[in-house]
């Protein structure tokens, strides 16, 4: 630590004392207005004079006069002290700000990893901020948005900004084909909607964002596939597909399923996850918000604070979600 620095750190716990000093002219005086004793006062004056190397105060009777030298600095302590006071003004203002709730809806494959991640971002600023979470289809996340049940949408594909919606893509991730562990195509390298054209499929039902998805898939390839089953969670479809009900498409759920080993011998459970060759085999994943235009509107500053988060460090943050499933760079 060089001398300067030493210098400053002595004289920081000074400061106060010296601005206060300076208002009253009068140790006793300041003493009583600190709460301290005035030997604290004297010792501090002394120190705070060694520290600067030259007198800051003359003795005149019971009072003091200030020097030269501390007239000159007594505008940089009180301008010093004014930051300080701004800054934890501001500090304590946003505490009290993010007590508030925010209220996210969010479709159900982002409730394992993605929202987590961005709660536990804004939590590591802000603890005292309360989620109130709802989760449905994607049609069912844009409506409570719109009619203002919730703060913020978290969907794919990403709602389309409007005259009263923002949005914001976030990331992007692959789609994958997902077949029995037994299926003629767990072990492909990769493969195309035409190889399951006969196949039957699990798919989510109608308002899901993965269903509008999967729908784009069938047409551009030119065919309807086989629907056997229809399910509102992802986790059911795999399910059924672990089971050799069928195949689906669905987000990187990380890995194999549970079925090479011990699973399989117990009833034969489990599933593989393909690549797909096709140029539509991706989601984007945004957030929505409503746009708030009158002053009786206002966004409270616990949404605001949250959105901006998202914003700035989500695309970072779930980047790494994204190559950790996936096994790829995102895209």
């Amino acid at each position: 630590m060089d001398l300067q620095h030493r210098q400053l750190v002595q004289l920081l716990p000074i400061l106060p004392l010296l601005a206060e000093l300076g208002r009253t002219q009068h140790i006793t005086e300041t003493a009583e207005l600190l709460g301290v004793p005035q030997s604290t006062v004297s010792r501090a004056l002394a120190r705070a004079s060694a520290v600067v190397g030259t007198e800051l105060l003359i003795r005149e009777g019971r009072g003091v006069r200030l020097t030269p030298a501390a007239k000159a600095l007594l505008p940089y302590v009180e301008s010093a002290l004014a930051d300080f006071r701004t800054g934890l003004d501001l500090v304590r203002h946003e505490s009290e700000v993010v007590r508030g709730r925010i209220a996210v809806t969010f479709q159900h494959t982002f409730g394992e990893a993605t929202l987590p991640l961005l709660i536990s971002a804004f939590r590591s600023r802000h603890q005292q901020t309360e989620f109130d979470l709802s989760q449905g289809s994607r049609d069912s996340c844009l409506a409570e948005l719109a009619s203002g049940q919730a703060d913020f949408a978290l969907t794919a594909p990403v709602a389309a900004a409007s005259r009263t919606i923002g949005s914001a893509a976030l990331y992007r991730e692959p789609l994958r084909l997902v077949v029995h562990h037994r299926h003629r195509l767990a072990g492909r390298q990769s493969a195309g909607l035409a190889d399951i054209r006969k196949d039957p499929f699990v798919a989510l039902g109608p308002g899901y964002g993965l269903r509008s998805l999967t729908d784009a898939m069938f047409r551009e390839a030119g065919f309807r596939p086989r629907i056997a089953f229809e399910s509102q969670d992802s986790h059911t479809v795999r399910g059924l597909v672990s089971a050799g009900l069928g195949v689906s498409i669905l987000p990187p759920g990380g890995g194999t399923g549970p079925g090479s080993d011990a699973t399989a011998r117990a009833g034969g459970l489990g599933w593989v996850e393909i690549p797909l060759e096709s140029e539509l085999a991706f989601r984007e994943i945004g957030m929505a918000w409503r746009e708030r235009r009158t002053p009786r509107d206002a966004e409270p500053d616990p949404v605001r604070l949250f959105r901006e988060l998202v914003l700035a460090d989500g695309p970072a943050l779930l980047a790494g979600l994204v190559r950790a499933r996936s096994g790829l760079d995102a895209r």
